[in-house]
C-alpha cells in the first residue's frame, strides 16, 4: 500500500502580518500533481489543517477545492486528524456522511478510537485516526484520575486500542503531539529548537508546559506506521516507522533551513516500511540575507534571486541608519523582519560598571562598552582616535 502523509496545513496562517493562503493554495496544488502522479491508496494529514479554531472564509472555501479535487477527480481517500489548532466540533462536522466519499475525519475524541479499514492487494491495512485532546479533557471524559498528562493520556488510548489489535494485520497510528524516546528532564540542557532529541520551530504551539507533554515513542511499537504531525521538520523518531512528516510551508524563521517535503510511505506485504521524501517547492521561500544595507540592495548583488521571496534582512552596518526597512522593501517587498547585527550578537545587557571599574582606565571602560553595543573589539585605528579624545579631554579638564 502507498501512502502520502502530510500534516500541519495551517491553512489560513498569517505570518508577521503576511496572509499565507496564495502560498498555500501553490503548495497544495503540488500535492494534487503528486497524488495524480503516484496514485497513492490515501492521503494523511496529521492535524492542524486549519491553523485557528475559526478559519477564515477564504480557508475553508480554499480547503473545500482541494478536497474536491482529491476525493471527486483522484478519488483518493483522506484520513484526517484534528490537531491542536484546529477546532474538534468544526472539523467533525457532516464527517458521517462525508465518510461515504472517501473523506474520513476524526475531529472529537470517542472513546471507541476511530478505525477505517482500507484493502490492498495483501488485504486490510487497517488506520487508527487520534486526534489531538488536552489531557485534563481525557481525564474527564474517561473519569479517570490516573491521567496527569500527555503520556499517560497516549498510553490509555493505545492499551484500549491494543485490547482488539490484529498484529497479523497490518496497523497504521495517526496523531498529534510531541513523540520521543527520550524523556526530556531539563530544557537548559537543550539545543536551541532541540527538545527530548526533536527538532522543534519557533511557530509549533507548546502543548503544555514543563515537559509535561512529551509522548513514550514506546506506545507506537505495536503498528506498523506512526503518522505523526505537530512538529513542522520532517524527521523521524529513531528509525522510520514512526515519523513526522512536517509542514508544507515555512512559517517561522527558525524554519529557514528546513527542505519541505511530502512523505510517501510504502507498506509491503509483511507490513515493512520504506519511505521517500519528495521536495515541494514553494511560491515564494523564507529566507535571510545579511550585509551592509547598500550592498543588499545593489541590483548585481540581487540579481538571479527571488526578490519576491519572505526575506529576513541582518545589516552588518556599524553607523546609523535612515529608514533602512522602506529601503530595503522597495526591493524586497516581502520582507518580514530587520535586525541589526550588533544587536543580535549581544548576549547581555552590560554597561561600563563590571567588576573591577574602579581599576579600569577610560581606555578599557570604553573598549567594554564598544564590545558589549557592536558585539566585536575596536579596530587599531578606531583605538587609538578614542585614545586621542580622551587625551584631549583630560587636558582640558586639568584631569591627570
Amino acid at each position: 500500500m502507498k501512502i502520502i502523509h502530510t500534516g500541519d496545513w495551517h491553512i489560513g496562517k498569517i505570518v508577521n502580518e503576511f496572509s499565507m493562503i496564495e502560498d498555500q493554495e501553490f503548495i497544495l496544488e503540488q500535492l494534487i500533481k503528486v497524488i495524480e502522479d503516484e496514485r497513492p491508496d490515501a492521503l494523511i494529514i496529521a492535524g492542524d489543517i486549519y491553523d485557528r479554531s475559526i478559519p477564515p472564509v477564504e480557508a475553508v472555501e480554499l480547503l473545500d477545492r482541494v478536497f474536491t479535487k482529491i476525493l471527486v477527480n483522484l478519488k483518493t481517500p483522506i484520513l484526517a486528524i484534528a490537531g491542536n489548532h484546529d477546532s474538534a466540533e468544526r472539523l467533525s462536522f457532516g464527517s458521517s456522511i462525508l465518510t461515504k466519499n472517501g473523506l474520513h475525519i476524526a475531529g472529537v475524541f470517542n472513546k471507541n478510537v476511530t478505525k477505517v479499514i482500507l484493502e490492498d492487494e495483501h488485504g486490510p491495512v487497517n488506520f487508527y485516526l487520534i486526534p489531538y485532546i488536552d489531557p485534563r479533557e481525557l481525564k474527564f471524559f474517561l473519569q479517570d484520575d490516573s491521567i496527569s498528562n500527555h503520556d499517560d493520556a497516549m498510553k490509555k488510548i493505545i492499551d484500549g486500542i491494543k485490547v482488539d489489535l490484529n498484529e497479523n494485520e497490518k496497523n497504521i497510528m495517526v496523531t498529534h503531539g510531541y513523540v520521543s524516546y527520550i524523556k526530556e528532564e531539563n530544557d537548559e540542557q537543550t539545543e536551541e529548537y532541540i527538545r527530548a532529541g526533536l527538532e522543534i520551530s519557533d511557530s509549533e504551539r507548546p502543548l503544555s508546559i514543563g515537559g509535561t507533554d512529551i509522548i513514550s515513542a514506546e506506545y507506537f511499537s505495536c503498528f506498523n506506521y506512526t503518522a505523526l504531525g505537530h512538529l513542522h521538520r520532517p524527521q523521524k523518531v529513531k528509525d522510520d516507522r514512526i515519523r513526522y512528516s512536517g509542514a508544507l510551508l515555512k512559517y517561522s524563521l527558525s524554519e529557514v533551513e528546513h527542505k519541505k517535503s511530502l512523505t510517501i510511505i510504502n507498506l509491503d506485504k509483511d507490513g515493512q516500511v520504506s519511505v521517500e521524501l519528495k521536495e515541494l517547492t514553494p511560491k515564494r521561500d523564507m529566507r535571510v540575507i545579511k550585509g551592509p544595507l547598500e550592498q543588499l540592495i545593489n541590483p548585481e548583488v540581487y540579481k538571479g534571486t527571488n526578490v519576491e521571496d519572505y526575506i529576513f534582512a541582518i545589516l552588518t552596518d556599524e553607523g546609523e541608519l535612515i529608514d533602512p526597512i522602506s529601503k530595503l522593501r522597495a526591493v524586497y517587498p516581502n520582507i518580514m523582519g530587520l535586525n541589526r547585527e550588533r544587536l543580535s550578537n549581544r548576549d547581555e545587557s552590560r554597561t561600563s560598571a563590571t567588576l573591577g571599574y574602579k581599576s579600569k582606565s577610560k581606555l578599557e571602560l570604553f573598549k567594554e562598552f564598544y564590545d558589549s553595543i557592536a558585539g566585536k573589539e575596536l579596530s587599531e585605528e578606531k583605538l587609538n582616535i578614542i585614545e586621542e579624545i580622551i587625551e584631549t579631554v583630560e587636558k582640558k579638564e586639568g584631569i591627570k
